[in-house]
């Protein structure tokens, strides 16, 4: 060995022992020199490695790059040096590679062709492989045509028929990901903070979120919106990005509490100036309870109609049967406590309607109401008196 190469060779060892590489790592570097056998690849400081030139090479046989041109590759060996394949990384692996890419782990790239019944087929170099639906993410998409013509880096879990017959995973090199980037993700998450993230499930009592690095968090159902959500599969889908606001997180950091509602206006904030005591205003039954029944006056406001204001309210449960959820109908507000969020009103007897029919006349009541006290009625029975004797005319 000359004594130029016998410097580059200790050079070469000095600078990888000061980087730590995995086997199977994707790095990119700058070519540096070339020579007839292996070009030199710069992979950052002092780091340099060896990449085979046939790998450089186009269709044609002809070295296909420059010294200056920058390069993606993966580390397929760290013994004695960092040795690179390019090929592994853009896909034109050839069977022999494959195979070693198989038994040492090593991720490969692969292009999804189409869907197909239970998977994807996806194209690696000159092979055709079959991917689970499963493993093509770490989240259930609803849409799988999504993925079709993607370029993803899979990782062969099964290798048979010398090579005939391949099984890959993107899911496992995703979740690999992951567990390196966890710790660094779970530092951004503190309670107050506004991140981005995906939706991975939603169920009954809400909807989980991938905030990166697979760290979930939870939306629940009552923090998805002022107004009261019945159906969560109406509020955010599976795959969807969302933006949530962070509500808390457990000393630990494995719970965290998400929010959607937060990041709009509360529409309390704004009950001061528009509600008052005495003031009448239509409403929608939404739900019954034993001691009342709850009415929602606007979205985010919801307000109770207890028991004991309904003119029957003395017959056990007779009340109820004045009331269905849906009824919609007029409601006088009796009290408003702005600490507790919480309003009581009382039902105005004769304006109850559930096919709601007589909102339009409710409307008019109401829009009397806000009139200046000069041109308004003296009582509420003088009011339903005036409002009944324009409906006859």
């Amino acid at each position: 060995m000359s004594e130029p190469e016998e410097d580059f060779a200790s050079m070469f060892e000095a600078s990888f022992q000061a980087t730590h590489y995995d086997k199977g790592q994707t790095v990119e570097g700058t070519i540096v020199g070339i020579s007839p056998e292996v070009a030199f690849v710069n992979v950052g400081g002092k780091g340099e490695a060896v990449i085979g030139i046939e790998e450089l090479k186009n269709d044609d046989g002809a070295v296909e790059v420059a010294v200056g041109d920058k390069i993606q590759a993966v580390v397929v060996s760290t013994e004695g040096g960092l040795t690179l394949s390019r090929r592994l990384a853009r896909g034109g692996a050839t069977d022999r590679q494959l195979e070693d890419a198989f038994h040492a782990g090593l991720p490969v790239e692969g292009k999804v062709e189409k869907a197909v019944k239970g998977g994807y087929e996806v194209r690696i170099a000159r092979q055709r492989a079959f991917c689970p639906l499963s493993q093509i993410d770490t989240i259930r998409n609803m849409a799988p045509a999504e993925y079709e013509g993607h370029v993803y880096v899979f990782r062969i879990i099964e290798y048979k028929e010398g090579g005939r017959n391949l099984i890959v995973s993107r899911r496992a090199i995703l979740e690999e990901e992951q567990r390196i980037n966890a710790v660094e993700v779970r530092k951004s998450i503190v309670a107050g903070a506004v991140l981005t993230g995906r939706v991975t499930s939603v169920r009954d009592f809400g909807a989980f979120v991938d905030l990166g690095a697979g760290v979930q968090g939870l939306i629940h159902v009552s923090e998805m919106g002022w107004s009261r959500v019945s159906d969560t599969s109406q509020v955010v889908t599976p795959g969807e990005e969302v933006t949530v606001k962070v509500l808390r997180v457990d000393d630990d950091g494995r719970k965290i509490a998400l929010g959607l509602k937060q990041l709009t206006d509360d529409p309390w904030s704004t009950v001061p100036e528009r509600y008052e005591v005495g003031q009448v205003r239509t409403g929608r039954v939404t739900r019954l309870a034993q001691f009342g029944a709850f009415v929602e006056l606007e979205p985010g406001i919801e307000a109770l109609a207890h028991a004991s204001t309904f003119s029957q309210a003395g017959r056990s449960d007779a009340w109820s049967r004045l009331v269905a959820v849906g009824t919609k109908g007029a409601f006088e507000i009796l009290t408003i406590d702005l600490e507790k969020k919480r309003i009581g009103v009382s039902l105005l007897q004769d304006w109850a309607s559930p096919a709601g029919a007589d909102i339009d006349d409710m409307r008019e009541y109401t829009e009397r109401q806000d009139a200046p006290a000069a041109e308004a009625f003296g009582s509420l029975a003088d009011k339903f008196r005036g409002v009944f004797k324009s409906r006859e005319q």
